[in-house]
C-alpha cells in the first residue's frame, strides 16, 4: 500500500462493471491509487477503496457518484474517511494483503457465470 495519502474514499456499487467505471472516473478525476476492492455476494456488490489526499478523496468519489448516476449504476454507498484511525488501516490493509496473496488479476474479479 502506497504512502499517497492519509485518507480513504470509498464507494460500493452493484456489479462489476460498475465498480470498474466508478474506479477509473475516480482516478481520472483526482490523484488517487488504488488500495483494495472487495466483491461480496457473487459480484452484485463491490466495495472500491482508494487512498489520497482528503480534498483528492472527496473528488473521486464525487467524480465516481456522478458517473454511476449519469451512467444509470446502481450505487449503495459512498464516504471518505478523513486521517483514518489505526484499526480502520488494519481492516483496509488486510484486505489488500489478501487480494496481493490471492494474486487474482482483474480477468479473475468478472463472473464470466454471471
Amino acid at each position: 500500500m502506497s504512502n499517497k495519502g492519509t485518507s480513504y474514499g470509498l464507494i460500493e456499487v452493484s456489479g462489476v462493471t460498475a465498480a470498474i467505471d466508478s474506479l477509473d472516473a475516480m482516478c481520472k478525476a483526482a490523484d488517487v491509487s488504488l488500495v483494495t476492492w472487495e466483491r461480496k455476494l457473487g459480484g452484485r456488490l463491490v466495495t472500491v477503496i482508494v487512498e489520497g489526499t482528503v480534498s483528492n478523496c472527496k473528488a473521486a468519489v464525487e467524480a465516481a457518484c456522478d458517473a454511476c448516476k449519469r451512467e444509470g449504476l446502481i450505487m449503495a454507498n459512498n464516504g471518505v474517511i478523513a486521517s483514518p484511525a489505526d484499526e480502520t488501516r488494519k481492516m483496509v490493509e488486510l484486505s489488500a494483503s489478501r487480494k496481493q496473496q490471492s494474486g487474482m488479476t482483474i480477468a479473475e474479479w468478472i463472473p464470466l457465470d454471471v
